[in-house]
């Protein structure tokens, strides 16, 4: 009865992991500097997560570039193309900071003006644990949503880029652009929307 028991609760365990890595998609970020794979935390940030997928089914970040490397913080992309130019995006997203998911290393957050409910496309990739943009730590928090799986030393490469005055910024730009080639589903095929 006991080895019954202990077998019914793994069982239960392994189906509820099971269902849970499920509804988490993960995402492939293929970029000129080699290929970033991260789950997306749809139990804990549904707004953002249902958000980026819509971009990334509308081929939205295919061609942007990752505009902002600032080395021992972060990678910030998904809003200009190579030629600098500022894409259209849908409305803002509220935000979800306050889900309990902290922006360490390797997580993906939503980028944001200053106002808390300002994101739209433009995500973060974290190179290191940023409390401060935690929320509650100094104001409400930008709102982790994915973390890189595989290719991490490709988001490490591209902290490394030179950077400087390029277009509209007048630092942190990458010289040379580096370019998200495509996001899409790992797995299932996404259709335009």
């Amino acid at each position: 009865m006991k080895y019954f028991l202990i077998s019914m609760a793994t069982a239960v365990v392994f189906a509820f992991s099971s269902i849970a890595a499920a509804a988490n998609p993960t995402v492939v970020i293929k970029t000129n500097k080699g290929t970033i794979e991260a789950v997306l935390y749809k139990d804990k940030a549904p707004i953002s997560v249902d958000n980026f997928l819509k971009y990334v089914k509308a081929k939205h970040y295919d061609g942007t570039i990752f505009h902002r490397v600032i080395p021992n913080f972060m990678i910030q992309g998904g809003g200009f193309t190579t030629d600098m130019v500022q894409k259209k995006t849908r409305a803002p997203i509220k935000n979800e900071a306050e889900n309990g998911l902290k922006n360490e290393r390797g997580t993906l957050a939503m980028a944001r003006t200053s106002e808390v409910n300002s994101a739209t496309s433009q995500f973060f990739i974290n190179l290191k644990y940023n409390k401060f943009l935690d929320h509650g730590s100094r104001d409400f928090g930008y709102a982790v949503f994915g973390k890189v799986t595989k290719g991490m030393k490709v988001v490490d490469a591209i902290a490394k880029v030179p950077t400087g005055s390029k277009g509209p910024f007048t630092r942190d730009c990458p010289k040379d652009a580096v370019i998200i080639k495509s996001i899409t589903l790992k797995g299932t095929p996404l259709k335009s929307k």
